[in-house]
């Protein structure tokens, strides 16, 4: 990088998508995002290995549910039951993922805790397995993220 040459400037020469993230009062990054072409906010996790959409969004994003369930795991003991829904068409400002998978798991835990810190609600939480992806770099200076 030249000395000159800011990370903006240099991230959009090598085809990155510049994306607005949203610093909120929990110290979380949420995140406008699109599945199937329909908006939501989700919050970003870099510790989260999957995407994850709340079960109760499932329609809303159009999924089609796997038969299958699996069992996720948080950052505690709990084993957390989750479907899949594959091939799905993630978007992140002009970023696109065609062939995305996201599970569905029970989000009101965390909905209600945003909600009794007066917070809104998210429709799910963007995890490493999309930031890997996209080769994310996140600029937590100004507040963006950074997909290729």
């Amino acid at each position: 990088m030249k000395k000159n040459t800011s990370l903006k400037e240099f991230l959009n020469q090598k085809d990155f998508y510049k994306i607005k993230l949203h610093l909120i009062s929990s110290n979380h990054y949420k995140i406008v995002a699109k599945i199937n072409n329909t908006k939501g906010w989700f919050i970003l996790d870099t510790g989260a290995s999957t995407t994850f959409v709340a079960q109760s969004a499932i329609e809303k994003f159009r999924l089609n549910i796997e038969p299958e369930r699996i069992k996720a795991h948080g950052a505690g003991t709990d084993e957390i039951e989750s479907k899949i829904s594959k091939n799905n068409k993630l978007r992140i400002g002009q970023w696109v993922f065609e062939k995305c998978n996201v599970a569905c798991i029970d989000l009101n835990p965390i909905n209600k805790a945003f909600k009794s810190a007066d917070l809104g609600k998210v429709d799910g939480i963007i995890g490493a397995d999309v930031l890997k992806k996209g080769n994310a770099i996140i600029d937590c200076d100004k507040n963006y993220l950074y997909l290729k």
